[in-house]
């Protein structure tokens, strides 16, 4: 290669990643103007909040196409609003998790489990970030790839089992079980005989992990195809989001009519009394992060947490200290 195309090269380079610098430094001058408008609402945002958990809730005759993808369910405000909501309850569910963590070191076996399924950039990550990172501690976060080969040596649940939040913990999984009746159906990974049973064995399965202490939380995160579409592309406009970019999302966009029935067919037979799924819209991504927000807060409200009584003399504890 010659000195100019060497050249041509590294101003492409610094063109791209000037762009990318410009457009990170306005997205942080965006965020700081945002946060002062949602602290100032915060307090009359919360009154927004309705039954979010059972506007949700995954019942007998529910039809996934009859969503709206762009709906907020169990929330009246605005877009704002939703953000201000979800400032305002983060101490509270802060509160709560180090609760559940407190408890645990006082002999209590109760923890919770999230499992957060979704087609691609339907909002997983966000979640993570803006809803379980008020409090990271007691957090049990696994996101489930493909199998590896000793994976695939045992059971299909094997390795779920062994990510499952331990007394104290909240744990949270990126996709879960359910890969193995969504995307093995889809793509005839194994035959119908082996994939149709695992439904069942799934439901014995929570059934176990709740006789155990865990309550178990499930969320579908719905998002619609076009917008799908829109998140994709805004990676591919912008060089600071390409590492979010993989092409295989576009080849799973050719399979969405097999991935929307392969949902309704989990839904159908897996949304229990005891581990019951909640389809959140996830097309505003404020809404999805303040819907999974309140469905793990009413979760943790039915705990009723006790923070651990003093397995010591506190008053003599007091003396010491004060004479040490």
């Amino acid at each position: 290669m010659g000195k100019g195309a060497k050249g041509k090269g590294k101003k492409s380079e610094k063109k791209s990643g000037t762009k990318a610098s410009k457009a990170a430094v306005e997205e942080v001058k965006q965020q700081a103007s945002q946060d002062e408008a949602i602290a100032e609402h915060e307090a009359e945002a919360v009154e927004e909040i309705k039954d979010v958990a059972n506007a949700l809730r995954v019942g007998k005759g529910f039809v996934l196409a009859d969503v709206d993808t762009s709906g907020t369910p169990g929330f009246t405000g605005d877009k704002l609003a939703g953000k201000a909501a979800l400032k305002a309850c983060e101490a509270e569910l802060s509160d709560l998790l180090e609760r559940l963590f407190a408890e645990s070191t006082a002999g209590a076996r109760r923890s919770v489990l999230l499992v957060v399924q979704g087609m691609d950039t339907s909002g997983k990550g966000g979640i993570m970030r803006h809803v379980i990172s008020v409090n990271p501690q007691g957090v049990k976060a696994t996101a489930f790839k493909a199998p590896t080969k000793e994976e695939l040596a045992h059971d299909f649940l094997w390795r779920i089992e062994k990510a499952l939040p331990g007394a104290g913990e909240l744990g949270v999984f990126d996709r879960s079980q359910y890969e193995d009746v969504l995307a093995v159906r889809v793509h005839e990974l194994v035959p119908e005989a082996v994939w149709s049973k695992r439904y069942a064995q799934i439901n014995a399965f929570e059934r176990r992990a709740i006789a155990a202490g865990t309550t178990v939380v499930k969320v579908m995160t719905h998002i619609s195809k076009d917008e799908q579409r829109a998140r994709l592309m805004e990676r591919l406009d912008r060089p600071d989001k390409y590492y979010k970019y993989n092409p295989g999302d576009v080849d799973e966009r050719n399979h969405w009519g097999a991935y929307m029935e392969a949902y309704q067919a989990v839904l159908d037979k897996t949304s229990t009394v005891g581990a019951p799924w909640h389809v959140v819209p996830a097309d505003r991504k404020w809404y999805a992060r303040l819907a999974v927000q309140q469905l793990l807060l009413e979760a943790l409200r039915g705990l009723n947490l006790q923070w651990p009584q003093a397995d010591f003399d506190v008053e003599a504890e007091k003396k010491r200290l004060s004479a040490s």
